[in-house]
Formats: structure tokens, C-alpha cells, sequence
């Protein structure tokens, strides 16, 4: 027999072996009816697998949200079935669930295209239709290579081989189709519903390295409800207007070219944003009591072995070739934490020094493959808003909510004020003891729950050397961007030799936070932009106005407006071109100039502007002292007000 613990607490027994269908007909047939999954500890299962243990059970309906990574990955196999029907011949290799979605990839002689997929979601209409059951087997190793390769599978009977000896092998069947899969299922196609649509086509590796061939992935989404749907693809549409990178273009702030991939070339008023960005965290780190140092970006490649990055992060990492004149191998730094060790631990420290808050925005480099990178959001060089602050085990929780409240202004300040934290523990590769873990995660939870902010668990997704908590941004169309970290470190320091003295003259190991506010700049940048679609605040707006002239008559005192402009702090350009103001007010417009200062004869003669606000409808006509004085105000950042204010 099986114990099983209910939802509400009930506990029955069963005999060992029952499948969750069972139970859950015998609870009623209208449960059964709408059950498409169980949960057995949490874990989701087919709802037709037998049960051997005692576990607490829960039944999943179409509408809970952990039945949508089923829901799609049904969509992705009744896809795969629509493909290989419509296109006989076509090989099938992985379709896996990513976020907001899922895709499968297909070699076939010719692509895919996007006109192609109309008609693949007519099919998948009707095999959905069809309702046939989701059912599970368990293969022989000889017969499922067998058959794959009498179908032509070149790739399954790969992806066959690669399963570990042991590990067994899992064919889920919808009527005639079947594929290799560990699941879980729903109960059938049905289930799927008709909220889905595929999205796009695109080219891709098998197996992510370019020297094998090229196959056809095929994107698509699925949700329960239609309207969640629309939802998604609204928010779609609003984020491709918002690209960073076509916004980038048009405000000409940045561009990327193949002689470095994944490292930005900033045009002038990029690195003016960028600059803007690093100024504020420097002020806001000074009043916190940080100093701010810089170390070295080549280290020699045994200093990254101590650490652990070499065999925990090496396929991460950028390590020179080893040169006739010097034998040894250096690494570009990954990260900055090492060096601020040495740094730390040049000079005797002692617990009076405590907390030692050190700061850089330090250059890093990480290997991200070619196929992921993605304008500013996934580069290989960025520079990391990067801190380390060196305390007591006694001092990890008081700190720590400091960082924490910090952040949150800081994300306040720059339009985010909704804010997720997620609680990471400890990765299965990880170096440390776990008595080790235990007092780093327990510490961290301390200063979690002495924040009072909700929270939620991030199950094995800490760093290598701690647990950390990480901070996620919900944008103005909705989506979520993971910035900031504070990160435990009882690992690293010991590893590397550092120490202070107590007040009883012992070397003791200091506990290191790791805290990065905005993660990366270069992503920050990225997010700002989508977020405002490019429409910053004055204050945050690299270009902050244009002078521009209705006729040339103008221009002696458009240059006057233009000195008095900069004068008062604002960051102005000026546009004399023989252009029609018509012509000058769009082209400032799609540049994203917050304000645009307009001057003709008249305004000459009469020393006013003519402002036009960008996203405004009409001018407004003022007298140039007062309206650089009300944009001057205007753009003042947030924590120098505060400070204007306090003073």
C-alpha cells in the first residue's frame, strides 16, 4: 500500500502501483474529466504513472499554472506530428520548452519558411481535434535505435546514444506519432486548446557547433485561455517598437560589427547614457561609504584554479595561449571578485575595518556562443556596476538589507517600482563545504525576512562559491529582467588567504557580498531603452534639447539660446541645416529629443523659444530664461534632488 496526502490534508491509502487516473476517478468523474496532470512532492507527472511511494498528491488542471509548460510542450509535439505529415521525410530532432514558449527543430533538404506556417497551425488544429491520448513506453535501448533508424531518424538514434547507460527510454505516443521524450505529458492532444500560434523560423546548428548541419527551428506559444494569448502577442508587438537596437539606430547611440561580436562600439550619446549611468551609481555608492578601486584584467591562470572558476567556470572564460618568452596562462577576468580580494588583502586588516566596501566598474569578458548574443542584453565584454564588502559573519545580515534597501531606491529612481526578489540557494556545482552553505543561506535569509518583502525561491540557481538573492524588474510592457544580485561568499575569501584581526589578535576569514545594483551597464542600457521605448526623463536623456531654426535669419540667436542652454547644465545641440522646421521637428522626433527648441525671426526679436515636447501635441512659447530655467529643474537626476532637498 501507498499513503497519499491530499491538498486539504486528507491521507488515504491505495494499493502500490495506482495511477493518478485511478484516483482520481474514483474521486469523481468530473475530476478526472478536467485533470490533464498530477503532482506527486511537487513534482509534476503524467497522470497515468503508476504510484510506488507514499507522497503528498495534488491534481492539476488546465488552468494551473504549472500545467502551461505542458500545454506547450504538447503544442510542440502535436507540431512535430503536423510537420512530418504535411512534409513526409522531414527529420525530427529536440523541441523542447523555453520561456514564453517552445520550438522544435528540423532538418529537411529545404527550409521552412514563414509562409509555411499558416498551414502547419491548420494542421495542428486538426490533430488537437482529434483528441488522441498522450501514452507513455519504455524502450529497449537496441529496439529504439532500431526503429528510428528504419524511419530515417538520423538524429534520434544520436540523441538514443547520448541517453546514460541505465537512464531508460521514454516514447510518448498521440495516436500514430510518437517521439522520444522523458515527459511529462497531459492525457491527450485535446487538452492543448486552440490558444497557440507560431511565430517565426530560424537557422540553427544541430547541437549548437557550426561544423554540424543546419536545421530549421520553428518557434511557436501556447497558453490555456485565448485572451492570455493576445495578450502575449500585444506585448510581442509593443517589444518589437521598443527594440533596443532599433532604437539604438535611430537615437544613433551604439553599434555591434562582426571584428567583435558581442562588444559595443558606443557613438557619442550612448556613452553619454552610459556615463549618466556610472555617475549615479558612484554618487549613490560614496554616501553608502564605498571606495572605489580598479584591478587588473589579465591574471595569471592559477590565481582563476584557487578561486574554483577554472574548474567550475572555464567554458565561461577567455585564456591567452602560452607564449615561447612566457610559459605561463593568463585569463581575462570573468568577474572582478578576485582581484578585490588582493586588494583587500594588501595590508593588515582588523575587525575595526569592518565592513570594507570596495567598488569597480570593472570590465568583464565571458564566452557567450555567437548564436546567443543579442544587441546589449547578452554581449561577451560589459562592465559590471561590481562591489565586495568584507565583514563579519556577525555584520552578513545588518549589510545586506542595507544593499537591499539601496537597490530598490536605486530601481525606484529609475522607473521600476515593481520589484520580485528570489531567494537562490545552492547549486548542485558548487565548491564549499555544506555546513559552509548552511550558515551563508541562513544569514541571507535573516536579512530577507528582516526586509519584509515578499520573496520567492529560485531552487538551485545560486553562484558556484553562495546563495544569493536576485532582484527582477517588471518593465513597462510587462516583462521581467533579472539586474541586481547580493551574493553570500564564505567560500572565496579562505580559498584566496584573506583575513583580519579580531579583538583577541586571531586571523579570522572575512565573509565577502558580492552586490552588483545594475548588473550590467551595458544591459541596463538595453532594458532602459525598451522600457521608455527611448522616451527617457530629461534628466536621463543623453541629448536633452535641440536648438533648431525656423530660417536662418535665426541662427546668430539660436546660438545665443544654445550657449545659454549649456550653461544652465542642459545637454543641447543645435541644427542650423537649410531643412524646413517640419522636416527638423520629425527627424528630432525619431532621434527621441525629449525637447526641441524652436526659434524664428520673431523669437529673436522678442528673445523667446518655442518648446515642443517630444510625445506632445502643440509648442509652447516662453521666454528663454524661463523655460531653461524649468528644464534645468527638470533635469536634476533624482538623488541630487533629494540631496538639494535634505540640504
Amino acid at each position: 500500500m501507498v499513503a497519499l496526502t491530499f491538498p486539504d490534508g486528507a491521507r488515504r491509502e491505495y494499493p502500490q502501483g495506482i495511477t493518478g487516473l485511478d484516483i482520481a476517478k474514483g474521486i469523481s468523474p468530473s475530476l478526472a474529466k478536467r485533470t490533464v496532470a498530477m503532482a506527486l512532492d511537487g513534482t509534476v507527472a503524467d497522470l497515468a504513472d503508476p504510484i510506488e511511494r507514499d507522497a503528498k498528491i495534488e491534481f492539476l488542471n488546465r488552468e494551473d499554472p504549472r500545467a502551461l509548460e505542458l500545454i506547450r510542450h504538447d503544442a510542440a509535439h502535436v507540431m512535430a506530428e503536423a510537420v512530418q505529415s504535411l512534409w513526409p521525410g522531414t527529420q525530427v530532432t529536440i523541441g523542447p520548452v523555453i520561456d514564453n514558449g517552445f520550438f522544435y527543430d528540423f532538418h529537411r533538404n529545404q527550409p521552412f519558411t514563414p509562409e509555411d506556417l499558416p498551414v502547419i497551425e491548420k494542421k495542428m488544429r486538426e490533430i488537437i481535434a482529434r483528441d488522441k491520448p498522450f501514452t507513455k513506453e519504455v524502450w529497449p535501448r537496441d529496439e529504439a535505435k532500431r526503429v528510428f533508424a528504419e524511419k530515417g531518424e538520423a538524429f534520434k538514434v544520436e540523441l538514443v546514444d547520448a541517453i546514460p547507460p541505465g537512464e531508460s527510454l521514454k516514447i510518448y505516443k498521440q495516436g500514430d506519432w510518437f517521439d522520444l521524450c522523458r515527459g511529462p505529458h497531459m492525457t491527450s492532444t485535446g487538452k492543448i486548446g486552440n490558444a497557440f500560434k507560431l511565430q517565426k523560423v530560424a537557422g540553427a546548428y544541430w547541437r549548437g557547433d557550426s561544423n554540424n548541419p543546419m536545421l530549421t527551428r520553428i518557434y511557436g506559444t501556447a497558453f490555456a485561455k485565448q485572451e492570455e494569448l493576445d495578450l502575449h502577442l500585444k506585448q510581442l508587438e509593443e517589444a518589437e517598437k521598443r527594440d533596443h537596437r532599433k532604437l539604438g539606430r535611430e537615437m544613433n547611440l551604439f553599434h555591434f560589427q562582426e571584428e567583435a561580436p558581442g562588444s559595443v562600439f558606443w557613438h557619442p550619446h550612448g556613452w553619454t547614457l552610459f556615463q549618466m549611468l556610472e555617475q549615479y551609481i558612484r554618487r549613490r555608492q560614496k554616501e553608502a561609504g564605498y571606495v572605489e578601486v580598479n584591478s587588473p584584467q589579465l591574471m595569471d591562470r592559477e590565481l582563476w584554479v584557487t578561486t574554483g572558476h577554472i574548474p567550475t567556470y572555464s567554458d565561461m572564460m577567455f585564456l591567452t595561449a602560452q607564449r615561447e618568452e612566457d610559459s605561463r596562462v593568463y585569463a581575462i577576468k570573468p568577474m572582478n571578485c578576485p582581484g578585490h580580494v588582493q586588494i583587500f588583502k594588501n595590508g593588515l586588516k582588523s575587525y575595526r575595518d569592518l565592513p570594507y566596501k570596495i567598488a569597480e566598474f570593472g570590465k568583464v569578458h565571458r564566452f557567450e556562443p555567437s548564436g546567443a548574443l543579442h544587441g546589449l542584453m547578452r554581449v561577451r565584454a560589459f562592465t559590471q556596476d561590481d562591489a565586495h564588502i568584507f565583514v563579519t559573519e556577525q555584520q552578513i545580515a545588518e549589510e545586506t538589507l542595507k544593499v537591499n534597501n539601496m537597490i530598490l531606491s536605486i530601481y525606484e529612481d529609475f522607473g521600476f517600482p515593481d520589484v520580485r526578489i528570489k531567494f537562490s540557494d545552492r547549486p548542485e556545482k558548487r565548491i564549499g563545504e555544506d555546513a559552509v552553505w548552511d550558515k551563508a543561506e541562513a544569514a541571507l535569509m535573516q536579512a530577507l525576512e528582516a526586509s519584509g518583502r515578499p520573496w520567492t525561491l529560485n531552487k538551485g540557481e545560486g553562484a558556484f562559491y553562495g546563495p544569493k538573492l536576485e532582484y527582477v524588474l517588471r518593465d513597462a510592457i510587462g516583462r521581467d529582467w533579472q539586474c541586481g544580485t547580493v551574493q553570500v561568499d564564505l567560500n572565496l575569501p579562505g580559498r584566496l588567504g584573506a583575513f583580519y584581526i579580531d579583538d583577541h589578535s586571531n586571523k579570522i576569514t572575512p565573509v565577502m557580498l558580492h552586490r552588483a545594483m545594475f548588473g550590467s551597464l551595458e544591459r541596463f542600457t538595453g532594458i532602459l531603452i525598451e522600457h521608455y521605448a527611448g522616451h527617457f526623463p530629461l534628466w536621463l536623456s543623453p541629448l536633452q534639447a535641440t536648438v533648431a531654426t525656423i530660417t536662418s535669419d535665426a541662427d546668430d540667436y539660436a546660438r545665443e539660446v544654445l550657449a545659454a542652454a549649456q550653461r544652465a547644465g542642459l545637454r543641447t545641440e543645435i541644427d542650423l541645416r537649410n531643412e524646413t522646421i517640419n522636416y527638423k521637428v520629425r527627424e528630432h522626433s525619431l532621434a527621441k529629443v525629449p525637447a526641441l527648441l524652436v526659434v524664428g525671426k520673431k523669437e529673436a526679436a522678442e528673445r523667446t523659444v518655442s518648446i515642443r515636447r517630444l510625445g506632445q501635441q502643440g509648442q509652447k512659447v516662453m521666454s528663454l530664461d524661463a523655460a531653461l530655467a524649468t528644464l534645468a529643474d527638470e533635469a536634476v537626476a533624482p538623488d541630487l534632488k533629494r540631496m538639494k532637498q535634505a540640504a
